[in-house]
């Protein structure tokens, strides 16, 4: 009982203080004429939206140089229906503030689809951090007679299944689970089979990273689901960003997964990197 209580405490005093800056970069931006309707459910098929692909990174006072999500491979062939320009692979992308790919410590994955998990073997040193509803799915009933696969990549799941081997995933057991010093994951949205995202504790204030459990910030703003394909569960999309709002002390510190609205939010740090302040 009272090693429990010195670990605890141990565990504790190091959350409090670890302060972390987090940012958003950029690695693509998509020219296809996109509206809100084609992201957000009921959304206005006249107004625009502009996509961008990014990574966001989290570096730790710890010395940990986290990323969510890892982006994609340029050779990716769903990416073509985007017309991509202005694409950077993702670990030449992080140059940009100063941290390299070995770097990188750990990769927390929000969900499996090809943007967003294809650049996991670019970071040699990261342990990889998933659902394990998501990741049994992934690997395995996706596949089957009666699976869904749709934005699953079969090179993805021979990646992560070569780095479950090498024992480089650690599998997450489920919702509000504080996997790193003052960094908590948390599920509901079901963008995938169990989908995750990230609240990181900065030590100044919360920010929430949602990736696609929140595509565009009109979908926030209006508690819009995801157009239909976009999650399993419109409803539990909704509830996700209400409770994302509850545990934040100001919603600009949620960050969506693809507008590019983003980095007109936030200080620019260098082209297409901004830092979440």
């Amino acid at each position: 009982m009272l090693i429990a209580l010195v670990m605890l405490f141990c565990t504790n005093a190091y959350s409090q203080n670890t302060d972390y800056k987090v940012y958003a970069i950029k690695f693509a931006d998509s020219t296809y004429p996109f509206t809100i309707g084609d992201w957000a459910d009921g959304g206005p098929k006249t107004e625009s939206v502009e996509i961008d692909f990014m990574v966001w990174l989290i570096k730790g006072s710890n010395g940990k140089g986290i990323l969510v999500d890892a982006g994609f491979l340029g050779d990716t062939k769903d990416a073509a229906d985007f017309k991509l320009a202005g694409y950077i692979r993702p670990d030449s992308a992080i140059l940009k503030v100063g941290v390299k790919p070995e770097d990188i410590t750990d990769i927390i994955l929000s969900h499996p689809h090809w943007d967003h998990m294809g650049g996991i073997g670019l970071f040699p040193n990261a342990q990889i951090w998933m659902q394990r509803d998501d990741f049994e799915y992934f690997v395995g009933k996706a596949w089957q007679k009666d699976g869904n696969k749709g934005g699953f990549a079969k090179r993805d799941v021979q990646q992560i299944v070569d780095l479950n081997l090498k024992g480089k995933v650690t599998l997450v057991e489920g919702d509000d689970k504080q996997i790193l010093p003052g960094i908590t994951v948390y599920t509901g949205s079901k963008h995938t089979f169990d989908s995750q995202y990230v609240l990181v504790n900065t030590g100044k204030n919360k920010v929430i990273l949602a990736s696609d459990n929140i595509w565009v910030y009109y979908s926030l703003e209006h508690l819009a689901p995801a157009s239909p394909g976009g999650t399993l569960d419109p409803a539990g999309y909704v509830r996700a960003m209400q409770r994302m709002k509850s545990l934040v002390s100001d919603p600009k510190f949620i960050i969506p997964g693809h507008d590019s609205a983003v980095f007109g939010k936030f200080p620019a740090v260098s082209e297409g990197v901004v830092e979440i302040k």
